[in-house]
């Protein structure tokens, strides 16, 4: 009877040994993109992580400067030497130096309706990407909060022939001069150069300010 209490003890040590292993496990799974903080919002139920870079990340864009996408309230912090390749009223691009191993960054605006469902029409994106998920198309997915708007992060995993593009992508929506608007941003490059400008791809991102 005196080895009752003992073995108790035992046994619980054992429960917490076990919840601490699946904490790290399941904090260690974007390890890589940055944020670790979430937000909740009661309105739409979804709950997202807060775009927050590494110190690599940051470090990734010294020696940049702003560029403002200005017809659509918008801006970003790019590294040295990005150029844009196009700003017309819903369609955005710039380009990182070089030619073959060049990273992008394309940004689309699309008009919705007032009524539209944006709560709904953000779970389906999720959705959309988790299935791809599942068949091994997409190696990140997450919903992530940049600058107070909610939206849909995915990455595309590495492609079979390394030419091929591998985008990472950000989908959201939000309320611009009266208007909801559909957010789609896609940061890429091929996919044997991706790891090269990872720390830039997710620092440009990060950096982006939306007016809403």
């Amino acid at each position: 009877m005196k080895q009752i209490p003992i073995l108790l003890l035992l046994g619980l040590a054992l429960s917490l040994c076990n919840l601490t292993n699946r904490l790290k496990n399941s904090g260690s799974s974007n390890s890589n993109s940055g944020s670790t903080r979430s937000s909740s919002s009661s309105s739409d139920g979804i709950t997202a992580e807060t775009a927050q870079p590494t110190a690599a990340q940051t470090a990734a864009l010294a020696g940049g400067e702003e560029i403002k996408w200005t017809k659509q309230g918008m801006s970003w912090t790019m590294p040295p030497k990005w150029t844009k390749t196009t700003d017309d009223r819903n369609n955005f691009a710039l380009r990182s130096p070089g030619s073959w191993d060049a990273a992008n960054l394309i940004v689309t605006i699309s008009p919705m309706s007032e009524d539209f469902p944006v709560a709904e029409s953000l779970k389906a994106t999720y959705d959309g990407a988790h299935t791809r998920q599942k068949n091994g198309e997409v190696d990140q997915l997450r919903y992530l909060e940049i600058d107070g708007v909610k939206g849909v992060q995915f990455r595309e995993a590495q492609p079979d022939k390394p030419d091929d593009i591998r985008r990472m992508q950000w989908i959201a929506y939000r309320t611009y001069a009266n208007q909801v608007q559909y957010v789609n941003i896609i940061l890429s490059t091929d996919g044997k150069d991706f790891a090269k400008h990872e720390d830039e791809i997710y620092g440009v991102l990060y950096s982006m300010k939306l007016d809403h």
